[in-house]
């Protein structure tokens, strides 16, 4: 191979290289031919360039180029020359000049391809997913991984100029709960008993901060055995971040400076900072979801007071029961035929609601008048109607009545199904922001007991202390959330760093004291000997590249991902073991048919 390695990559040469003797190496990307004269295109990861086998070429060269199929992997001898004038594409780093071969030599061969491999692959999932060594091999998804290598790069970069200190985790530990079930590891040589693999390094970052390491971060691996969801990954990445001394004032100034660092430097974009701030309540009440898309303009209204009194007596009832009835106002949705409107119920529907009402806004002689739908039912404040949803003539007016959540989140279904419909969402922009004030604990209604909301050792709000056990569901948490463009990118709090207040959670959501020593008994340890005030925050790598990437899936940033129920389509895995390995970790499959 030595006398064939590359002195040069294919998308670094150019018109100051012109009658330069040089060696490429890479991969057949296209072939042509003029007449006798041989064209094809040979690509590696830096770009394309194009190579020429002459009509006067070496004897034989002719025939061996065109016996070239693609992906067949070269290496190319040759001189480079200027194109003629009329074939320069100047746009291309590479594409003023061309390679003059006269030395062929095939490294290795490519059997039919099950697809071609383009910037942007028409390919299904699937055939991505179980070929990837080639999917990776398109200009697309190498510039995503190498993304992904700079943001990682770019954050530790900036998190050590700040002190922080990298520290790894265990990958075996013990299994706590933590909101999913765990991966559990036998122990050959501890006969019935588990390893697990972290959900999170939440314990151990907390441990750390015990030992007095009061800046750390690690990009940390996790794993949840989670049930197929949209395009979450059995295993994931996290930019693990805990302070100590610190409040959540401090958390967000880091990880501000943080992404501003990382998006200057990966993508040449500047963030403005501070990011916007919204309480769990606000964003809910506005977006319908507490991880708003704040790239569309559309906003919810409340429309109780109206609904209050009106004749519509599925919206009073809703209201007398407790709930909440919120519109959204569709510009130019007047025109929507019945079909459309129905589609929109359909989306409601999915995300809990009974029923979409809904109104036009027509012009009339003195003004704006309300037609179809539920119209009849507030013809009579028509005014009052348009002035508090803000609508105007030509417009489209949706309502949702149910309980407060519900209400909220199916609205926000259809506004973002409007706003992709209707090209509403700025391409190109990223809009962050905070969700504070979240609830602490959550009502399970299957077992008829308080659940931690977020985790079980995040810090209540310190004025809802005194009340912790009288009123749980008033409690906020000093929890935060990172969104971005519609996307949950972080989860953090302040920690509770005082065993008596811990013992209070614990006996909150049902974990009596034996339970919680049994669960956590060395963090618990770990507390009794000074431990600081402290918080934390974990962005998702994963999602972040993906937004970065300005992509909707995470499998698109991974290099080998799985697909939603959690096979790895490429090396068939999870798989059946050898009988001997099962017998000497004690374990038998049992048929669960």
């Amino acid at each position: 191979m030595e006398q064939f390695k590359r002195s040069a990559t294919c998308g670094e040469l150019g018109a100051h290289d012109d009658g330069r003797k040089v060696t490429l190496n890479g991969w057949v990307h296209r072939t042509r031919d003029h007449g006798g004269v041989h064209f094809f295109d040979l690509r590696d990861r830096y770009g394309i360039t194009q190579i020429v086998v002459d009509t006067d070429a070496p004897n034989g060269l002719a025939e061996q180029a065109a016996s070239l199929k693609l992906e067949y992997c070269v290496a190319v001898i040759g001189t480079l020359r200027m194109r003629p004038e009329a074939m320069r594409n100047r746009e291309m780093q590479t594409g003023e000049i061309e390679l003059a071969a006269d030395t062929i030599i095939v490294l290795s061969k490519s059997d039919t391809l099950p697809f071609m491999i383009e910037d942007s692959s028409d390919a299904k999932d699937e055939l991505r997913m179980k070929y990837r060594y080639l999917d990776l091999r398109s200009f697309s998804m190498q510039r995503k991984i190498a993304l992904r290598h700079e943001t990682s790069f770019r954050i530790r970069e900036f998190l050590t100029r700040h002190g922080f200190l990298e520290i790894e985790t265990p990958t075996m530990i013990r299994s706590t709960p933590e909101g999913a079930r765990d991966f559990l590891i036998p122990s050959r040589l501890h006969h019935g008993k588990f390893y697990a693999m972290p959900q999170s390094p939440q314990l151990f970052k907390q441990i750390l901060m015990v030992g007095g390491f009061d800046k750390y971060f690690q990009i940390a691996h996790c794993f949840r055995d989670e049930d197929a969801r949209g395009d979450r990954q059995i295993e994931h990445t996290q930019i693990d971040i805990e302070m100590s001394f610190v409040s959540k004032e401090d958390v967000f100034e880091t990880v501000e400076a943080m992404l501003a660092h990382v998006f200057s430097h990966a993508l040449g974009v500047y963030l403005q900072t501070p990011f916007k701030r919204l309480t769990y309540e606000e964003a809910m009440n506005t977006y319908g979801s507490d991880k708003p898309e704040l790239r569309v303009g559309l906003e919810i209204t409340d429309f109780a007071a109206i609904a209050r009194e009106s004749s519509f007596q599925v919206f009073r009832s809703a209201i007398a029961d407790g709930g909440a009835v919120k519109a959204l106002v569709i510009p130019g949705g007047a025109e929507y035929s019945r079909k459309r409107i129905t589609e929109l119920e359909d989306v409601a529907k999915t995300y809990g609601a009974k029923g979409l009402a809904w109104m036009r806004v027509a012009p009339g002689e003195s003004g704006a008048v309300l037609d179809g739908g539920v119209s009849k039912f507030f013809s009579d404040d028509t005014a009052a109607v348009v002035r508090a949803v803000g609508a105007t003539p030509g417009d489209l007016i949706v309502m949702v009545a149910d309980s407060w959540r519900t209400a909220c989140t199916a609205i926000g279904a259809v506004r973002l199904d409007v706003a992709r419909r209707e090209g509403l969402i700025a391409r190109g922009t990223f809009e962050f922001a905070w969700v504070i004030d979240f609830p602490l604990f959550e009502w399970n209604d299957d077992e008829k007991k308080w659940d931690a909301a977020h985790h079980m050792f995040s810090m209540p709000q310190e004025r809802f202390i005194e009340t912790l056990e009288s009123d749980p569901g008033a409690v906020k948490g000093d929890l935060y959330d990172l969104v971005c463009n519609g996307f949950e990118l972080a989860s953090g709090s302040i920690r509770i760093h005082d065993p008596e207040l811990q013992r209070r959670i614990f006996s909150i959501i049902g974990f009596d004291e034996q339970e919680a020593q049994r669960r956590f008994g060395f963090l618990l340890e770990a507390f009794k000997y000074g431990p600081p005030p402290h918080g934390g925050i974990a962005p998702g790598l994963d999602r972040l590249v993906m937004i970065m990437a300005e992509e909707t899936s995470i499998r698109e940033v991974i290099a080998f991902p799985k697909n939603t129920q959690g096979v790895s389509l490429m090396d068939d895995s999870p798989a059946e073991v050898d009988p001997v390995q099962l017998a000497e970790l004690g374990l038998k499959v049992v048929d669960r048919t």
